[in-house]
């Protein structure tokens, strides 16, 4: 009896043994996976995390094979949106000579047709004048090597001087003075020495649209009337057709140019309607950024740079703006009151203020700029 109770206990014994044996392996293992798990945490945060990562930054490298895409299809594209330019404002320009001119001179008064030849020649010449110089005009780079630059930084891209408001471009893969963004239209970037040309353009080919659109709203809905009662007319001369009953008379058919015409004149009309509200709501974006002295790029910067300081009960004032009138003047390059006329009414090549290195007070700038800082 008592060889059978100590049997009996032995067994239990080494039961227990073995149990607690298998809990502290089924412990021990559940640990070393845990540490291996927080030691891949920690080399996976050492190698794509630092102090200065936020979400911002995880967004852009999310984002950067998009970016590639875009900047590559902008680059080859390019030429593309130029000759698509151009040849829409050809066709423009096609219709109103071949279409609207004569019926111009044969209806209109002599006063309306020197204002509608005067304005309508004076407008294509500035458009034709800006959009050529601002796709030729280089906007500007920095030199490569540092000589005297004074206050600039280091381009993490190019690996040199990056002088104030100069900003890598991504598609040209270069550095540009005053960069304010690169402009597919264009196929260049909008910078330092054809800032001015391309707001031009902007500005004279929203006055043209918003010009034959005004001017061409009778000449519109009569033409659409016109094409209305073709289609009509059309589907009538089919349903005699197919009855062929001859004693109808058929519907009268108009001719080719009769049906090019009100469709060339609906054409120009849609077309401009539509350029004058995209580009002028472009052209009035720009206009803002100008009278604060800012460009698109730096408006992004001062934002940031404006809530930043204003946690800290500072004031941000922006050390590249002189005052709304002044900006313009600037801008213009409108130095003495005649420049108006010979700089802004008129197309003139004349170059910006300053060179892009530095940013001098200009000499059509009376006040002194206000301090970067207010307390």
């Amino acid at each position: 009896m008592r060889s059978r109770q100590r049997m009996f206990a032995a067994v239990m014994r080494l039961l227990l043994k073995c149990l607690r044996l298998g809990r502290r392996r089924r412990f021990k293992l559940v640990r070393q996976v845990e540490q291996l798990w927080h030691y891949g945490h920690l080399c996976l945060r050492s190698l794509l995390y630092n102090s200065f990562t936020n979400g911002d930054v995880v967004l852009d490298s999310l984002f950067e094979p998009i970016y590639w895409l875009v900047d590559h299809v902008t680059r080859w594209f390019g030429v593309v949106f130029v000759a698509l330019v151009i040849g829409l404002t050809s066709s423009i320009v096609a219709i109103v000579y071949i279409c609207l001119l004569p019926l111009i001179l044969q209806t209109y008064t002599p006063a309306w047709i020197c204002w509608h030849l005067t304005y309508g020649h004076w407008n294509l010449i500035m458009i034709v004048f800006h959009y050529y110089m601002a796709i030729t005009t280089s906007p500007g780079h920095p030199p490569r090597a540092k000589n005297d630059l004074t206050g600039v930084s280091i381009c993490r891209k190019c690996i040199a001087p990056k002088p104030a408001r100069t900003h890598h471009c991504s598609i040209c893969n270069r550095c540009v003075l005053k960069m304010d963004h690169h402009c597919p239209w264009l196929n260049n970037c909008v910078g330092h020495y054809n800032h001015r040309y391309f707001f031009s353009f902007c500005l004279f080919m929203t006055m043209g649209c918003v010009y034959c659109s005004i001017s061409g709203w009778e000449m519109f809905r009569d033409a659409y009337a016109a094409i209305e009662r073709m289609k009509l007319l059309e589907k009538e001369r089919l349903q005699v057709a197919a009855n062929q009953t001859y004693y109808q008379t058929p519907p009268p058919t108009f001719s080719f140019h009769q049906r090019a015409f009100h469709k060339s004149v609906v054409y120009l009309w849609v077309l401009c309607s539509s350029v004058a509200l995209a580009l002028g709501a472009l052209t009035l974006w720009h206009a803002a950024l100008i009278t604060r002295g800012e460009t698109s790029i730096e408006r992004h910067i001062n934002r940031k740079e404006r809530q930043r300081l204003l946690k800290k009960g500072k004031v941000f004032r922006n050390p590249y703006s002189y005052g709304s009138w002044d900006n313009w003047k600037v801008f213009l390059g409108v130095d003495v009151p005649r420049h108006w006329l010979t700089r802004v009414l008129l197309p003139s090549p004349h170059l910006p203020h300053g060179t892009g290195l530095s940013w001098d007070l200009p000499p059509c700038v009376m006040e002194q700029r206000a301090p970067l800082l207010a307390i």
